[in-house]
């Protein structure tokens, strides 16, 4: 590869990728190629359609390098790269990866319409809710006032969760239910 050609994101090579794969037509091209060499005759044929249209859907199918076509006498014969197909898969989908399909959204949106929801102006939980995860998004505010590794009495976070709720109790069993605070003999710390 050419080290000057900027290569896609991957965002832009997957959506390439399932593109091209998108259509029954191609996959049955696919499955057909999987077999044999074929003429675009041949398979227009065995698929029932005409001849541009098989075309059209080798050429999108070339475009990312599923088919490649060698000359054969009057004919192009095209055929499947089948390393190609399972080289892309693996690399495309491959977990290390998946993350980065993401990198754009606002992974904290949820948060901040929840805590819009049960948080006064001053920034008190004025209800709990009756759904855990959004129970949960309220945990995360109060617990960034914790210090990690530090030990605290539970006086010491009884004070602190005050500050968010007169409930003190479900705050602080929330924490440790969720498992982002922890407890033993009445000392509690961030993990």
């Amino acid at each position: 590869m050419d080290p000057e050609i900027e290569t896609p994101p991957i965002n832009d090579e997957l959506l390439a990728f399932f593109k091209a794969l998108a259509d029954a037509t191609r996959l049955k091209i696919i499955g057909l190629l999987a077999n044999q060499q074929l003429t675009v005759e041949q398979l227009a044929s065995m698929l029932d359609v005409s001849s541009s249209t098989v075309s059209h859907h080798l050429a999108r199918l070339s475009e990312i390098g599923l088919v490649t076509a060698r000359a054969e006498s009057y004919y192009s014969v095209y055929s499947l790269q089948t390393d190609v197909l399972e080289a892309m898969a693996r690399r495309l989908l491959e977990r290390k990866n998946l993350p980065n399909l993401a990198e754009d959204a606002d992974i904290e949106a949820y948060d901040r319409k929840v805590l819009r929801s049960f948080l006064d102006e001053s920034g008190r939980i004025v209800s709990f809710p009756m759904q855990q995860k959004k129970f949960e998004v309220l945990l995360r505010y109060v617990v960034k006032d914790f210090e990690a590794g530090r030990k605290y009495t539970e006086k010491e976070v009884n004070e602190i969760l005050s500050h968010y709720n007169d409930d003190v109790a479900s705050l602080r069993r929330g924490l440790v239910t969720a498992k982002f605070m922890a407890r033993n003999h009445g000392i509690y710390w961030r993990p």
